[in-house]
């Protein structure tokens, strides 16, 4: 009877069951990508993203076939439209958006979601103090949860400081910062449920060893579990080499043309309640053909299942 329900439920948000599977198997399909510059109308000298540059990030995303997507560098509000539309042209239809707009005011984190929220909760006013000077964390932190029929999750997604120098501080410090605030969050959440399902994603700016993304991921009991999605191109297997490390699979999210360096700087981070529902097999890097056309980043893609354990 529990199961009879979960599958009206499931039917009402729009879910298809995969055929041949339990109902309780039922999976959905997270992702998070920065989509570099996603601009439509003049701000601040970005330049405007070209119509093959568009199109080279309606490709990417449908290669991920997303059933929610967190942005980053969303330009307004129009924008984040346009490409929802683009994108239910090509039959990714993701109805339900979120667009989170904060102290910079030239690029957004935001959402397309095929379900929708449940509830959102928009972190636009976040400050910290850095040598005696309020500042605010430029972009936000925007937080969407989503029922599924008997099971509900949480997103919160972030872009933290970039590597650019500013004149007001220093930028690794700034990021840094970012990272104390959103971590607070973090244990918040924990500390009200320590079985949640949440996952925090997006841009970090930094490194897997760095202090703002050792600082998300914690330690103990509240610590994230990084996913580390990797291309499908035939890699498998630990490291055969030195077992401490990760596996030498290719998971590169990023490429800085001046430096000519590719690294991992997009996350996603999960509870350790939803840890538990992650499927690693059908989580991924898409590989798409010129696939820098649209942006200096990749998505990263992770795959759950509905259902707590």
């Amino acid at each position: 009877m529990r199961l009879h329900k979960f599958f009206i439920a499931a039917v009402a948000v729009g879910l298809a069951w995969p055929l041949g599977q339990a109902q309780a198997q039922q999976t959905f399909r997270v992702a998070t990508y920065n989509v570099e510059n996603f601009i439509l109308e003049p701000i601040q000298n970005r330049p405007l993203k070209k119509p093959f540059a568009q199109a080279k990030i309606v490709e990417s995303i449908l290669a991920a076939r997303p059933d929610v997507i967190a942005l980053q560098e969303m330009g307004k509000k129009t924008a984040l439209a346009e490409l929802q539309a683009a994108l239910k042209a090509k039959g990714l239809n993701l109805p339900h958006a979120e667009h989170l707009s904060a102290f910079d005011t030239a690029i957004h984190v935001a959402y397309l979601s095929r379900f929708p929220f449940k509830k959102i909760t928009r972190h636009d006013n976040e400050s910290y103090l850095l040598n005696g000077r309020r500042l605010h964390v430029s972009r936000g932190f925007a937080e969407v949860e989503i029922a599924l029929g008997g099971y509900s999750f949480s997103l919160i997604t972030a872009h933290l400081k970039s590597k650019r120098k500013v004149s007001v501080a220093d930028e690794a410090e700034m990021r840094l910062q970012e990272a104390y605030r959103l971590r607070r969050i973090i244990d918040a959440r924990l500390k009200a449920n320590p079985e949640m399902n949440f996952a925090v994603l997006g841009d970090f700016n930094d490194y897997y060893n760095s202090k703002p993304v050792k600082t998300l991921i914690g330690r103990g009991k509240s610590q994230l579990v990084d996913t580390r999605p990797g291309e499908r191109n035939g890699d498998s297997g630990p490291n055969r080499i030195n077992s401490k490390w990760f596996p030498r699979n290719v998971s590169w999210t990023h490429f800085y043309g001046v430096e000519d360096v590719y690294s991992r700087i997009d996350f996603v981070l999960l509870s350790p309640g939803m840890a538990r529902e992650w499927d690693r097999g059908n989580s991924w890097i898409p590989m798409v053909a010129n696939w820098g056309h649209g942006s200096d980043h990749r998505p990263v893609v992770t795959t759950f299942v509905a259902t707590d354990k």
